[in-house]
């Protein structure tokens, strides 16, 4: 058969087309091919590194954040574990506050008289006793107050004897009545001045006797600390000069304000839990007192509770926070509040796990200043620190110190 010419063009194209069609196809596949090895040798780069399928670290974080401990050396850092489990907390509404002096326990010590400092034995800061001299001031109207006394003493004295006589004499019939009598009378009057010049010394606190008429010393009213002190040697003060402030400080008050639309809610005999951002420790109280007037400035109510502060930790200056603990609550899980850390602004406790403890992120809720409310991170019969985390949360920080260099 004869093929034209038009024939064998057309024959021509349908053959370059087939050949281009199957060129295309195999580029296609071989394409494929080249990208799914691009894929798994990054999966494998990924497995190298310790990737997993984000490309991220797997369980890098979390090895990080585990503080491997042995039986023997929780012991010895006396690390306690309790299980979290539901429990009762009482709802609290914080108050910002301030330790001050208590007023029941500090006195502003005054001379009494008028004189001038011979001694100042009492230094700032000081801890004295009750009754122990702190200053020692020459006053002229003490002399004259030594003398009065002395004065009446001799008169008794001349009276006493005096009386005797004559009742010895009128017991005789040697003298008359009217004598004996008249002896009585001078006798009981001389017994009066003595007690009134008595009377005078006791109310300025001065002795009946001292080696000097003028010497008054200035005493301590009870233990405390000397807490202000304005009184040099040879100043002359008048009697009612405040020349020492002494304060008991094993009592303070915790003062803080209240705003209207919270009276309702603080009132006397409250339980309290004072804290401060300076240290972790917490103290428990009572409010003792709460304001019957608003101030005209503030227009709130001041509250106060009185901390016993064997310790001296809690200063008077030293910004608090009151915690006014509420109703009781049931919560479905709960840990010790000594349990929660912070650790890199996150909130955090410590696991118990096999080997020492895991740092878990948790979640939050309502604290009485005793137990905090976990809402997530946590389930009931997880075993956590309690007792001395933060030996954990220290042990954690010089691990990852020593993990950056």
């Amino acid at each position: 058969m004869n093929i034209t010419k038009k024939q064998r063009t057309i024959m021509a194209a349908v053959v370059a087309a087939g050949l281009i069609g199957s060129g295309a196809v195999l580029w296609s596949g071989r394409a494929a091919v080249l990208s799914a090895e691009r894929v798994d040798t990054h999966e494998d780069e990924g497995k190298a590194h310790g990737k997993g399928e984000t490309g991220k670290a797997e369980g890098g974080h979390e090895e990080e954040r585990l503080v491997k401990l042995s039986a023997e050396q929780m012991k010895t850092a006396d690390i306690t574990v309790v299980a979290a489990g539901s429990g009762a907390l009482q709802a609290a509404s914080d108050f910002s506050g301030e330790i001050r002096f208590n007023d029941d326990r500090t006195a502003h010590v005054v001379p009494r008289l008028a004189g001038v400092a011979e001694a100042v034995s009492a230094n700032l800061g000081q801890q004295v006793r009750a009754g122990q001299v702190l200053a020692a001031i020459a006053s002229t109207s003490l002399s004259e107050q030594r003398s009065e006394l002395l004065t009446a003493q001799r008169r008794q004295e001349a009276a006493q004897a005096t009386f005797d006589r004559e009742k010895k004499l009128w017991q005789e019939k040697i003298s008359a009545e009217q004598d004996y009598l008249q002896a009585q009378t001078a006798l009981r009057e001389a017994n009066i001045a003595v007690d009134n010049a008595r009377q005078k010394l006791a109310a300025i606190g001065a002795a009946g006797s001292s080696s000097s008429l003028n010497r008054f010393e200035v005493k301590a009213p009870f233990d405390g600390t000397v807490v202000e002190k304005h009184l040099s040697r040879g100043e002359a003060v008048r009697e009612d000069t405040s020349i020492f402030t002494v304060s008991d400080l094993s009592s303070v008050w915790a003062e803080f304000a209240v705003a209207p639309k919270d009276l309702a809610v603080v009132r006397v005999g409250q339980k309290v839990v004072v804290s401060s951002s300076a240290f972790e420790e917490k103290v428990q109280g009572t409010i003792s007192y709460v304001g019957s007037l608003l101030g005209e400035q503030t227009r709130t109510a001041r509250a106060r509770v009185t901390l016993a502060n064997p310790q001296g930790a809690w200063r008077p200056g030293l910004f608090v926070t009151v915690s006014v603990l509420g109703a009781e609550q049931q919560v479905p899980v709960a840990v010790a509040a000594e349990a929660i850390q912070t650790i890199e602004n996150q909130t955090m406790v410590f696991k118990a796990v096999p080997g020492g403890f895991q740092a878990v992120q948790v979640k939050t809720g309502r604290a009485d200043g005793k137990a905090v409310e976990v809402l997530q991170g946590l389930k009931a019969g997880d075993k956590v620190a309690t007792g001395n985390a933060y030996v954990l949360k220290s042990e954690l920080g010089k691990a990852s110190a020593e993990h950056d260099h």
